[in-house]
């Protein structure tokens, strides 16, 4: 129907809202200026379906409502300013976490009802990564603590936190089981954010974990190939870890949002993010880390210098010793990861022997818990022996690939021995590479 794709009805369902819900929204903004608003369902409809445009009072109590700045508000462009048009994303703000994460909770729902699903411009990503560097912490300044609805207790965010630590620490193979579990836990941990009524100390954690669960189910959809999800999810997080107060999350969330950039063919936007992304957290080993997805940025775009000086940052880092604990978005962070993404950066700069020592030594060193990175790890390792002539050591290594990302159900490994396919069936004669091909096509 012709509503469920105007971006005002796209907007609002984000929020869960309807149309009736919308109006009264609508008219209470109104009424907070001591004006008076006659938006009823009806009009919400001709907005959505007859193209008819608000005037530019009511765009203003829209904007309001949808938790969109009203500085971002330009009633010449209708619809064009409302939040996921045109690539762009929700502003941070105080009160911008529930529609950012409303808005990521209903791609779930998009994706079912085969409604369009915007992808997110690289210039909005660097925008926001920029107004996320040059802005202190939220810290929940100027947000309601929560007036209305049930009281939340320490004891059910305890409850939450408990068992999304459970769900999210199990080895991969079950994480795709439970992936549900943990899309439903931050639909609860958003509602409680929304309605609930609690102190700033609770809000504070409900943040904080709404923006660790935001993060694993970005990754969950990545994982599928989801990426206009998962991006949605991403930045949900961000907001939330950005009201809350938490720098390291969100250089995390930043992050994952330029890693998928990279994974994409988008390294120019990946290393815009990365160099902002580094501004905002203190630990050297998120710092590593963010160096090391730099150097792969960089990599990718043939600047050699700008990618070793970032590899020599990642090394030196992961080494520095720090009296805080490794904030937990990075502890697995080792010298393995350091090893192999450092031989994929040369990779790219064409360096394949040394490349393949680096990756090589990063496989011997991953440890065994790790199957969906030895999976992608395996990978990478066939891509390096194909650039060195070596088909038949290429084939042992993307079969052994293929069968860890079957057996975990990591489609992403999948994709990367996919890429790899179109090389191998110029060696359909080479030992391995028959019954590599015939488990690629099953």
């Amino acid at each position: 129907m012709a509503e469920k794709t105007h971006p005002l009805a796209h907007a609002r369902l984000a929020r869960g809202m309807t149309g009736v819900d919308l109006a009264r929204e609508i008219r209470g903004a109104a009424e907070r200026r001591d004006l008076r608003s006659g938006v009823d369902k009806q009009r919400v409809r001709k907005w959505e379906t007859q193209r008819v445009t608000p005037d530019a009072d009511s765009q203003i109590y829209i904007a309001e409502v949808l938790g969109v700045p009203a500085g971002a508000v330009d009633p010449r462009s209708w619809p064009h300013w409302l939040p996921g048009v045109g690539g762009m994303v929700i502003p941070l703000g105080p009160a911008s976490p529930v529609p950012a994460l409303r808005e990521a909770l209903q791609t779930t729902m998009e994706r079912s009802r085969r409604t369009f699903l915007t992808a997110i411009s690289g210039s909005a990503l660097v925008t926001l990564a920029s107004t996320w560097a040059s802005t202190e912490a939220g810290a929940l300044t100027g947000e309601p603590t929560g007036h209305r609805g049930k009281p939340v207790g320490d004891d059910t965010v305890t409850l939450l936190e408990e068992t999304s630590t459970r769900l999210t620490v199990q080895a991969t193979e079950q994480r795709q089981h439970t992936a549900p579990l943990i899309d439903a836990l931050l639909t609860t941990t958003t509602n409680l954010i929304e309605g609930g009524r609690c102190n700033r100390p609770v809000k504070l954690r409900l943040h904080a974990l709404a923006a660790n669960l935001a993060q694993t189910v970005g990754w969950h959809r990545f994982d599928l190939g989801l990426h206009a999800e998962a991006s949605q999810y991403w930045i949900a997080g961000l907001h939330s870890a950005h009201t809350g107060g938490d720098r390291d999350m969100g250089a995390a969330l930043l992050g994952d949002l330029a890693y998928q950039a990279t994974w994409r063919d988008d390294p120019r936007t990946a290393a815009g993010i990365l160099e902002r992304a580094l501004s905002g957290t203190r630990h050297p080993a998120a710092q590593s880390l963010l160096q090391l997805r730099l150097a792969r940025a960089l990599a990718a775009q043939g600047e050699q210098r700008a990618t070793l000086r970032a590899l020599s940052a990642a090394e030196h880092l992961l080494d520095v010793s720090s009296g805080d604990p490794v904030p937990a978005w990075c502890v697995w962070m080792s010298q393995a990861d350091l090893a192999v993404d450092s031989g994929q950066a040369l990779l790219e700069l064409g360096d394949t022997r040394r490349a393949h020592a680096l990756i090589r030594e990063g496989q011997k060193l991953l440890p065994t818990r790790r199957a969906k990175t030895h999976g992608v790890f395996q990978a990478y390792q066939a891509r390096s022996h194909l650039n060195l002539g070596e088909p038949d050591c290429a084939a042992a290594a993307a079969l052994e690939a293929l069968q860890v990302a079957h057996r975990i159900g990591a489609p992403r490994c999948v994709e990367l021995v996919q890429g790899l396919i179109p090389r191998f069936e110029a060696h359909s004669n080479v030992e391995g590479v028959p019954e590599l091909l015939a488990l690629a096509a099953a």
